[in-house]
């Protein structure tokens, strides 16, 4: 059975740092492209980040230059190093598998096999 357990969310004040986990198993995890995507209150999804199984790293313009994705393959464990973070920053954070090798820089549903249940992230002083 495919599990990705994410962690690592909380309360973080503006111009702060959180680091997110997602622990998957029940796949190859080096085989597969995993991504990051947030659902703010009131709002649709919104990709974050994704990395290729072979660590090729993409960045939505709002994160580019703040957000860093990492992946541990022996571990089986995807990361989402978070700085600099902001009010709009705030909301549930999932990572997402895809059923491919390669980023696809979406947030539609379509686009992924297995979703993790999400991290809440609130950004506020």
């Amino acid at each position: 059975e495919v599990q990705l357990v994410e962690s690592g969310g909380g309360l973080v004040q503006p111009g702060g740092s959180l680091r997110l986990s997602c622990r998957a198993s029940g796949f190859t995890f080096s085989y597969y492209a995993m991504s990051w995507v947030r659902q703010a209150p009131g709002k649709g999804l919104e990709w974050v980040s994704g990395i290729s199984n072979d660590a090729y790293r993409s960045y939505a313009d709002s994160v580019k230059g703040r957000f860093t994705i990492s992946r541990d393959n022996a571990k089986g464990t995807l990361y989402l190093q978070m700085d600099s973070l902001k009010p709009e920053d705030t909301a549930v954070y999932y990572c997402a598998k895809s059923p491919r090798s390669f980023v696809s820089a979406t947030a539609s549903r379509d686009d992924y096999d297995y979703w993790g249940q999400g991290t809440q992230v609130t950004v506020s002083s």
